[in-house]
């Protein structure tokens, strides 16, 4: 059922490609004649042959270089340049809403024809920017995480969005761990999240009142600035709660790069598989092997890909066609130990 889904959102994505490349091939492409796209992960092949050949997009795929769930957005974006002939450049943050805002006051002044936003400053820290982009011309559209004011504002513009419902998806993600790890009321979890962060608080947020709603013993820890940045300085911090609160069944983190490591940091605290049950967002190759070898349990899957792909092409069709924001929730599944063989070799390929 899940390949399925994967296969069925996959081909609508190629045919709407194919409709819009047919479309520009019938009225004669006027977006960028013979410029041939240059820029990293670029088609080798003729991109003035391409739709949107000369479109300069600038590319937020949130992380560091390397970071195992940008490196998955990164794949669809780099995708979508191949298939749209579009020029991408791509603008990497380490998960900081600072560096965000800042690297996208150097964007604007670099005057793309589009820049794809991660939400995670929020609506306040980005509106003036947002603003002064789309007083130039400039289309702005997002993935990840929401910025709903920005959006309704913008979506005739081409403001869209590409990503999970953020408070949902936490929601489900701690209701299904529940049921799969068969905890009871007054059973003790950890929680390591973002709850401080305008908007993309809400994922953490939306788990951390489905936890308390069920009865859990909460115990809440913010995600260090460093530990955002870095996911490998996690080890201390969950092995030393593990050692004042042994009677923890379950740890849930809201990071894609903390859920990838779970594995070893259980085994740092001295854990063997089953343990203690494991939770968190976003599949990757390693995320996927720690669910094979037990120490994740249940994984939320938002289908990072789609958000690099589908934002540069909801940039290249309001250029050409003027077509509004497009808000798509990319969030839907919980993957474990009964469906993981389905999915694991398109994580490993760094699709899901």
């Amino acid at each position: 059922m899940i390949r399925s889904k994967f296969f069925s959102i996959v081909l609508c994505v190629i045919l709407s490609v194919a409709l819009v490349v047919t479309l520009a091939a019938c009225s004669g492409d006027s977006s960028g004649g013979d410029e041939q796209a240059t820029s990293e992960g670029s088609d080798a092949g003729d991109a003035s042959a391409k739709p949107w050949a000369g479109t300069k997009v600038v590319f937020f795929p949130g992380g560091g270089e390397g970071d195992v769930f940008a490196s998955v957005v990164y794949n669809g974006a780099v995708q979508a340049q191949k298939d749209l002939g579009c020029e991408v450049e791509f603008v990497w943050s380490d998960w900081d809403p600072n560096k965000m805002v800042n690297q996208l006051k150097e964007a604007i002044a670099r005057k793309p024809d589009a820049i794809c936003v991660m939400g995670h400053p929020g609506d306040d820290a980005y509106k003036s920017l947002v603003e002064d982009a789309e007083s130039q011309g400039i289309i702005i559209t997002s993935q990840n995480t929401t910025l709903p004011e920005l959006e309704a504002a913008y979506k005739t513009a081409g403001f869209g969005y590409v990503g999970q419902d953020l408070y949902a998806s936490g929601e489900l993600l701690a209701n299904e761990s529940i049921k799969r790890a068969g905890l009871q009321s007054g059973d003790r979890v950890m929680l390591w999240g973002l709850e401080a962060q305008p908007g993309r608080g809400e994922r953490t947020k939306g788990a951390h009142d489905a936890l308390e709603a069920a009865g859990m013993t909460v115990d809440y820890i913010e995600i260090s600035d460093a530990i955002n940045s870095d996911p490998s300085q996690g080890t201390p911090t969950l092995t030393s709660y593990l050692a004042s609160n042994t009677d923890c069944k379950m740890v849930i983190t809201d990071h894609g790069s903390l859920t990838s490591s779970l594995g070893m940091f259980l085994q740092a605290a001295g854990k063997e598989p089953g343990d203690v049950f494991g939770a968190g967002f976003d599949l990757s190759g390693d995320t996927a092997q720690a669910v094979t070898d037990g120490w994740v349990g249940a994984v939320l899957d938002q289908q990072q890909w789609l958000q690099g792909y589908l934002p540069v092409l909801q940039a290249c069709l309001t250029k050409q066609y003027q077509f509004a924001g497009l808000h798509i929730d990319t969030g839907a599944s919980i993957i474990d130990k009964d469906n993981i063989e389905l999915i694991k070799p398109l994580a490993t390929e760094g699709i899901r």
